[in-house]
């Protein structure tokens, strides 16, 4: 639509030009139960009233909205031409007065993409779900607003919901809801703080809300009452924990207390598990929103729990970064992802029973933020958006992982309490308001005393990661006689970083057949080179850690003699995150065509039976079946996928019953069986003619097992339908729909690629499903024939579908699998020939074709290291 995609340029004027006083929101949502004619949109009323000041009245400006129709627009009493002041995103207001109220009725369209206001239909019982969801720009299909973060304002919601429903908003209600004449009920919400749009939000629907309090007594004596519920749908209620999401909560909300010095600032704190969740939650404040996959209907390891936990925490962290003080553009959107995935991650730590939390930040989030860091599209962390598509995309692992990674090195830098004296000043001097990069680095000076240019030149304006290679020499008595940290930077981002590292050194004891750390130092590197003398004379190691309890944010490497003493003893090394570290390293090696493949999984099958971590094993599962899929030469694929099938199914049966080990080996045996004989022991597992001892086959898992079966011919239409009904609940129809696409069928492809490509029908949770089903390994003669339709279709479903669903599509339909020359010739192609496509899309495939071309030139050393 014409001005959807709102510019920064166009923000920043408008943010000149007004002050927003307040909202008034009423939204009629009786509408979600009534039928609607085939073809027909489902819609809801919205009207709202605006309260804002112009600083130079005459002048024009422009209000959002995503509305199939508008009843009428009343600007300080003057009825507008809805026909010439309404374009379908924006209405134009001109003549502004100093002071001016504007009335917009409406009706909205119900969302079944995730965005807006979502609408949702349980199979299980035909109960209606209601949600909203708007970042970064989406509370304009729900009301009129001036959609930018910095023109934040109180908030006054009414909602009319059908009677016996739950309806929740930012603000506490006043009191119970009030009957309306024909059976519903009138909800009104006291007024929030001043906040911005796109975190204001509507929970309503039949669900199942648990309540709790949380209480709290400051030193000075205040006391502090904060209400807390937990809600998820009523089919989900028997698997639901609220008690451990509320013991969780209450220590979060201790943690933040006792570190900020600034009370939660929202009143309530209810916590919604929502269907068909685009993301993995959101922090609007006193309504925080989460996908309902976080609520287990089956068993799961102690990874899944610690991942809720962080999820739980680092949108608490948000309601001081982010909602008590906001960023001004969504160019600083860092001041508030980074910083709430390092704090969530601190809190982890410190103040709930998973003390192993930075084990999986090293493991995971890092991870995520090295991909990122080396695709084309990368950028600094304080990065330059130009517009909602951009700020849509940034959404990423630069953000979120790579920022909190350097906010890890800058506590290193500036040390804990500094830091935490820096955010204490912060809110109290922000609160409420907007904020850029220089608004929290003047604060960071004054409490650590350092200049923070040039560190933030170094490590938020500039992008890329640095690799750090040890380089060690020996003196006769086999003694260390110079260690050097060689610092390098690609040719596309050359900056070279100051590091704050911790270096160990560790030797095999053979007593205990353990490599144990005998030497630390902590030391900065800067430059090319840095020599590290206080380990001059320390005996010989079997292997130098750069980057030690994971300190700074890099790419690390090993000389010869420690990378060999990993591919003898990976298993002996003791300490947990120092041996997470050596596994990323190595992966990294791996994705960077260093290692071959075929070594990565030799390691793996060596291993990673002997990981203690759970969380540490699912990550070595996840990347083994990457470099089986992307990385291995494909005349070695098959062998190395039977050697991984049997490696795991050996250690399923060794793993300890019932344990989360046992539970992860079996998904990942399940996910690389392609023999006839592994998918036998799926099938007999299936059945219960064959069983594991301790190994529960729930719900969840034999879906797990349906899956490859379904993909190899092992599992028709019919045992998919069966197996339906089984499960007749929403999670059920996801799995169904998966599976059913994944069948190795021509027309099976056809029916998928026509679902997703050729109509809208699907919702976003099932357009998912079918995308996950669509591309098997395996398959690529299958899906060959659609990789030409894939790029002629790009630019159409860009600018056709809504951009989550569109962003979906783009990511999950490149034909990434077909791992070939002619794929990425054909990628550069499109990117030639189509220079004006809109840049987020560009964005998009630009990203995939890099990951195929690191994928080839990974199976390139693969085949090299089978002839040598």
């Amino acid at each position: 639509m014409p001005g959807e995609n709102l510019t920064r340029d166009e923000a920043r004027q408008r943010a000149e030009l007004l002050a927003v006083d307040g909202y008034e929101v009423a939204l009629d949502l009786r509408s979600a139960l009534a039928p609607v004619p085939a073809g027909a949109e489902r819609t809801f009323r919205s009207t709202t009233t605006i309260r804002f000041r112009c600083v130079r009245p005459g002048a024009s400006t422009f209000v959002d909205l995503l509305a199939p129709t508008v009843h009428s627009v009343t600007l300080n009493g003057r009825s507008l031409n809805v026909d010439a002041a309404f374009d379908g995103s924006r209405i134009a207001l001109d003549d502004l007065a100093a002071e001016n109220e504007l009335i917009v009725d409406a009706r909205c369209a119900y969302s079944r993409t995730g965005e807006g206001m979502h609408h949702f239909v349980d199979p299980e019982d035909g109960e209606v779900y209601l949600y909203t969801q708007y970042e970064p720009a989406d509370a304009r299909r729900v009301f009129a607003n001036f959609e930018q973060p910095d023109l934040k304002a109180p908030f006054d919601f009414v909602v009319t919901a059908p009677e016996g429903w739950t309806v929740l908003s930012n603000g506490a209600p006043k009191g119970e809801p009030a009957p309306t004449d024909d059976g519903a009920a009138l909800w009104r919400f006291t007024r929030t703080e001043v906040i911005a749009t796109y975190i204001t939000a509507v929970v309503a629907g039949p669900y199942h809300q648990v309540h709790d309090v949380y209480k709290r007594t400051f030193e000075d004596g205040r006391e502090l009452e904060i209400p807390l519920s937990a809600l998820c749908r009523r089919g989900l209620a028997p698997h639901f924990d609220a008690e451990d999401i509320f013991l969780v909560t209450k220590q979060g909300l201790d943690f933040f207390h006792e570190h900020f010095d600034y009370p939660y600032p929202f009143g309530t704190y209810d916590q919604a598990f929502v269907p068909e969740y685009n993301i993995g939650a959101m922090e609007n404040p006193g309504c925080v929103t989460f996908r309902e996959e976080f609520i287990f209907r089956g068993r799961v390891t102690e990874a899944s729990y610690e991942g809720r936990a962080n999820v739980i925490l680092h949108e608490m962290a948000h309601m001081w970064f982010g909602d008590l003080v906001t960023m001004e553009w969504w160019d600083d959107l860092w001041l508030k992802e980074s910083f709430a995935d390092y704090m969530g991650a601190l809190a982890l730590v410190e103040a709930t029973r998973f003390q192993d939390g930075w084990i999986t930040f090293a493991n995971r989030r890092k991870s995520w933020a090295y991909r990122a860091d080396q695709l084309p599209s990368t950028h600094p962390i304080t990065a330059d958006i130009h517009d909602l598509e951009d700020a849509k995309l940034n959404f990423d692992g630069i953000t979120y992982a790579k920022g909190a990674s350097v906010l890890k090195q800058l506590v290193a830098y500036v040390g804990r309490e500094p830091f935490l004296e820096g955010a204490r000043r912060y809110f109290k001097r922000h609160a409420w308001g907007n904020t850029r990069l220089g608004d929290l680095l003047s604060v960071l000076e004054e409490t650590s005393r350092r200049d923070m240019t040039a560190w933030s030149q170094a490590w938020l304006q500039t992008a890329g990661v640095n690799a750090l290679t040890p380089r060690v020499t020996y003196d006769t008595a086999g003694r260390i006689s110079e260690l050097t940290v060689l610092q390098e930077a690609t040719e596309s981002h050359p900056t070279l970083r100051p590091h704050r590292v911790a270096i160990g050194l560790y030797r095999h004891d053979p007593a205990s057949d353990e490599l144990m750390r005998y030497a630390r130092v902590e030391t900065d590197v800067a430059g090319p080179r840095t020599s590290v003398g206080e380990l001059t004379g320390a005996e010989r190691p079997d292997l130098v850690l750069l980057n030690d309890e994971d300190l700074t944010y890099c790419k690390v490497r090993f000389d010869e003699s420690s990378l060999a003493t990993l591919r003898e003893r990976l298993g002996s090394l003791t300490d947990p995150l120092a041996r997470a570290l050596c596994w990323t390293a190595l992966w990294n090696l791996t994705r960077d065509g260093l290692m071959p493949a075929r070594d990565f999984l030799s390691l793996v099958l060596r291993f990673a039976g002997e990981e203690t971590d759970v969380g540490v094993l699912q990550m070595l599962h996840a990347w083994a079946r990457t470099a089986l899929v992307r990385y291995t030469a494909p005349d070695r694929r098959t062998t190395a996928g039977g050697e991984l099938a049997e490696g795991a199914l050996a250690q399923l049966r060794k793993a300890a019953p019932g344990s989360g080990h046992q539970l992860a080996w079996a998904r990942f045996f399940a996910s690389v069986a392609e023999r006839a004989s592994d998918l036998r022991v799926l099938r007999e597992l299936l059945a219960g003619t064959a069983r594991i001892d301790g190994l529960t086959v729930d719900q969840e898992l034999r879906w797990t097992f349906l899956l490859p079966l379904a993909a190899h011919g092992a599992a028709d239409e019919e045992t998919l339908r069966v197996e339906r009904a089984r499960d007749d609940t929403a999670s059920g129809q996801r799995h169904q729909v998966r599976c059913l696409a994944a069948r190795p069928d021509p027309g099976v492809k056809a029916e998928a690629w026509a679902a997703v490509m050729e109509t809208d029908r699907l919702s976003n949770a099932l357009v998912e499903a079918t995308l996950d089903g669509f591309a098997q390994p395996g398959q690529e003669e299958l899906t060959a024939p659609y990789v030409t339709p894939y790029f002629e279709a790009l630019e159409s479903v860009w600018q056709s579908r809504s951009i989550e669903i569109g962003m979906d599509i783009v990511r999950d339909l490149y034909p990434a699998l077909q791992g070939d020359q002619a794929t990425l010739d054909v990628t550069d192609r499109w990117l030639s020939t189509h220079p004006d496509a809109a840049p987020a899309l560009r964005r998009l495939v630009l990203e995939a074709r890099d990951d195929l071309a690191r994928a080839l030139t990974a199976r390139r050393c693969d085949a090299r290291a089978g002839r040598d």
